[in-house]
């Protein structure tokens, strides 16, 4: 069960944010934001349960991460398998929790949709111009800081191969989408440090990344 208190209210442009507090199966975002017709949260998703309550199962080592994916079974990790990772991050999931009918997301709220980050980016200019609006203003290496116009505080989080290699935390962030390319592959967006474009393109199921949920 999900008991929502609205506290506070900021309006920006076009962009609103709103402030809650959360009571949740798990650790989970109190911060939203508003773009184009979308409440996203405003970090990326950080649990360990299913909506139902079931856990999630949380690879540890190289092998149990492949032996999930090979199985299509859902997992999660922390870049690294350090914990601390997730309380800036997020945690990482394969497609397989995304999608599994237990419900990744809490209550009222679901997995963003191919369809819904592409009206996202259109809000924002195109995919061209909206990473660099997308990007946190901190966090980035190389110069590669945006301005985060929109509030998405976009980190660069890093990716978990299906192999079990991690890679590219500081550099890129990747999110899934709960839209299947085909039975092995599915759609996510990346951003990179540059060029600021927001990238759409598949991905194996079996990888890590990062998650954000829109309110239903």
């Amino acid at each position: 069960m999900q008991i929502k208190i609205k506290i506070f209210i900021a309006t920006f442009a076009c962009f609103t944010i709103f402030f809650y507090g959360f009571r949740c199966i798990d650790k989970n975002n109190d911060e939203t934001i508003k773009i184009a017709n979308s409440e996203w949260m405003a970090e990326n998703l950080n649990v360990n349960t299913f909506r139902n309550g079931d856990p999630i199962p949380e690879a540890k080592t190289d092998e149990e991460w492949i032996k999930a994916g090979q199985e299509g079974v859902p997992a999660f990790c922390y870049y690294e398998n350090k914990a601390e990772n997730g309380d800036k991050y997020g945690k990482l999931y394969n497609w397989y929790a995304v999608t599994d009918p237990r419900g990744l997301a809490p209550e009222g709220w679901h997995v963003s949709s191919d369809a819904e980050w592409r009206e996202t980016t259109d809000f924002l200019g195109g995919e061209d111009a909206a990473g660099t609006k997308m990007k946190s203003n901190s966090g980035w290496l190389d110069d590669g800081n945006g301005t985060n116009e929109s509030n998405f505080s976009g980190l660069p989080s890093g990716c978990r191969d299906l192999n079990g290699k991690f890679s590219r935390i500081g550099k890129i962030g990747f999110w899934w989408t709960s839209t299947q390319y085909d039975s092995t592959l599915a759609w996510y967006r990346c951003i990179d440090k540059v060029p600021w474009y927001v990238y759409r393109t598949n991905y194996y199921k079996r990888n890590g990344l990062s998650v954000r949920c829109i309110r239903d």
